[in-house]
This record gives structure tokens, sequence and C-alpha cells, in this order.
């Protein structure tokens, strides 16, 4: 963890910005936090443990930030709120999620079967893909 504080410290200094305190708690519970896919009003609750002085503005602004620096991913599940994970780079891809439309839960899809496509629509369309995100909706084991 020390050695991402360093990374983001010196990305944070290139923009001319500071690692507060703020960011740091941000960036720790997110990254604590890691497969949870957290809403902003969660992370604030979590940060707020550990910074009682903070307020949801400063959180908001914060992972906006983050976003903009690469180090979370903001993901769009269907369900109203922005939810955000830790960014670790692994691949050029996001991984895959399944969505439980009776509780609600996210489980993460880390193998990616649309390669062959990929590469079948790059080579018809003559078109280069960037990224893809896939999202199943269904039912968990737990609900069904």
């Amino acid at each position: 963890m020390d050695n991402l504080m360093d990374v983001l410290k010196e990305r944070l200094k290139e923009k001319g910005f500071k690692l507060t305190p703020q960011r740091r708690a941000t960036l720790d519970v997110i990254f604590g936090n890691q497969g949870k896919h957290l809403n902003t009003e969660e992370i604030y609750g979590l940060v707020k443990e550990k910074c009682p002085e903070i307020g949801l503005a400063t959180v908001y602004r914060t992972l906006q930030l983050l976003e903009e620096m690469e180090l979370v991913s903001k993901l769009n599940l269907d369900d109203g709120c922005s939810r955000y994970e830790f960014n670790n780079h692994e691949d050029d891809h996001q991984h895959h999620h399944l969505i439980c439309q009776s509780c609600g839960n996210v489980i993460e899809v880390e193998i990616d079967l649309l390669d062959q496509l990929e590469q079948e629509i790059e080579n018809v369309y003559q078109f280069k893909i960037k990224d893809h995100k896939v999202k199943f909706f269904g039912i968990c084991s737990e609900c069904s």
C-alpha cells in the first residue's frame, strides 16, 4: 500500500495537488474494499470513520480526481448510482460483472471470452477496440 501511496503522491504532485489526509483515506477505503463496488455514499461513510471532519462534497471531488488519474474506475451497474473500484491496471480491459436482480449482489467475472469477437470486429470493420464492458443480469445462487 505504501508503494501505491508513493505513486499517488507523485501523480498528484505532477498535477499540482497534494496528498491530503482526506484523499489518502478515500483511496485507503477503496483499496481496502476491493471487489465490493462501493457507491459514493458508502465510501463517504467509511471515510468519515477515519476522517470525521470530511464532507460528502470532498469525497465526490476526490473520487473524480482519482478517476481522472486512473487510480479508480467508475462503474455504472444500472442501479441508479455510480460505483467505484480500485484500478489495478492488470490488463487492458475491465472485467465483467454479474448483477443479481433480486439482492443487488455484484460478482466479478475475471475471464474475458470476447477476445476472438473483438479481433473479428476489428478485422471486418477496421475499428480498433480499446475496451468493452459487459454486464449480465440475473439471479445469484443465494437468491435462487
